[in-house]
C-alpha cells in the first residue's frame, strides 16, 4: 500500500512570525495539493536549526535528517520541494544530502527552486510587478535580494533585464551578499528622475536581512543609504512567501517534480 510524504525543504527563519505567514504557510498550500500526504518540514541552515533549538527548545530537521525518518516511517512515495529561490549552494547541498536515497522509494520526485526557468523569471516578474501599489514618474522600488557567491547569482541582475523587458525599468535588484550590490542600484537611480522609493525584501521571509540590512535604524541600513542619497523610502517587510501567487508557483514546481537520478 502506497504512502505518500511531502518534504519541504527551506533555508529556514528564526522569526517565529514571518515563519508563520511565509514557510508555514507555503508548507500548508503544498500539502493541500497532496490531499492524504504527510507533510514533513527541514531546513538548510544549521545556524537556524542551532538558534531555534536552543532558543525554542524545538528541534527542525536537517534536509538528511528528514529523509532518513521518512524512510524509516515506511513512506513508499516522496514529493520534495525546495522553497529556495535560486539554484545556488543550499540547494547543491540539500541535492547532495537528497540523491543517496533516489532508490529508497517507489517515487521521489524534487521540485525546482522559484527562479529556474525562463517561465519562472517571466511569472515572477509579473506577479511582483502586479503587487506594485500605483506609482507615478517619481517613483522606484527596490528589491533586495540575498545574493550569492555561487554562479547562480546571475539570477538577481537577470531580474534586472526581466522588470526591463516587461515594460517596468523602475522596479530593481540590488543584493546583500552579491551583484548587483545597493550601491549598483543608487547608481541605477541617480540616472533617473526618481525621488520615491519603495522597498521590500525578495526574499521568501522576511528575517534578519529584512528586518535590519533593509529596513533596520544603523546608518548602513539600505533604508538609510538610499535616505542618504536623497529619495523618500517607504519600506514594505513581507517576505515573498506571504504573497499567495508565489506560493502557489511552488505548489506548481512540487506537482511537476523531477525524479532524483
Amino acid at each position: 500500500m502506497s504512502k505518500t510524504a511531502v518534504l519541504v525543504i527551506s533555508f529556514g527563519t528564526s522569526y517565529p512570525e514571518t515563519l508563520s505567514k511565509t514557510i508555514a504557510a507555503i508548507e500548508q498550500d503544498i500539502g493541500a495539493a497532496f490531499p492524504g500526504a504527510d507533510v514533513f518540514r527541514a531546513f538548510t541552515s544549521g545556524m537556524i536549526r542551532r538558534k531555534i533549538e536552543k532558543r525554542d527548545g524545538v528541534h527542525i530537521d536537517s534536509p538528511l535528517e528528514a529523509i532518513q525518518k521518512i524512510q524509516d516511517q515506511g513512506y513508499t512515495d516522496v514529493v520534495c520541494q525546495t522553497t529556495h529561490i535560486i539554484n545556488g549552494t543550499e540547494y547543491d547541498l540539500m541535492m547532495a544530502d537528497l540523491k543517496p536515497f533516489a532508490k529508497a522509494f517507489d517515487h521521489f520526485t524534487v521540485g525546482r527552486p522559484l527562479l529556474t526557468t525562463h517561465e519562472d523569471y517571466r511569472e515572477v516578474t509579473a506577479i511582483l510587478i502586479d503587487a506594485l501599489p500605483e506609482m507615478s514618474p517619481v517613483d522606484a522600488w527596490v528589491y533586495m535580494g540575498h545574493g550569492s557567491e555561487h554562479t547562480a547569482n546571475s539570477a538577481y541582475p537577470a531580474m534586472n533585464y526581466y522588470f526591463e523587458s516587461a515594460g517596468h525599468p523602475e522596479c530593481l535588484m540590488g543584493t546583500v551578499e552579491g551583484f548587483p550590490e545597493v550601491e549598483d542600484v543608487v547608481k541605477s537611480l541617480g540616472q533617473t528622475h526618481v525621488k520615491r522609493i519603495g522597498l521590500s525584501p525578495f526574499m521568501i521571509v522576511a528575517g534578519d536581512h529584512a528586518q535590519n540590512d533593509m529596513a533596520g535604524d544603523d546608518e548602513d541600513s539600505w533604508k538609510n543609504i538610499l535616505s542618504a542619497a536623497g529619495y523618500e523610502v517607504t519600506c514594505d517587510v513581507r517576505g515573498l512567501g506571504e504573497n499567495p501567487a508565489i506560493r502557489a508557483m511552488f505548489v506548481n514546481h512540487a506537482k511537476n517534480g523531477t525524479p532524483i537520478a
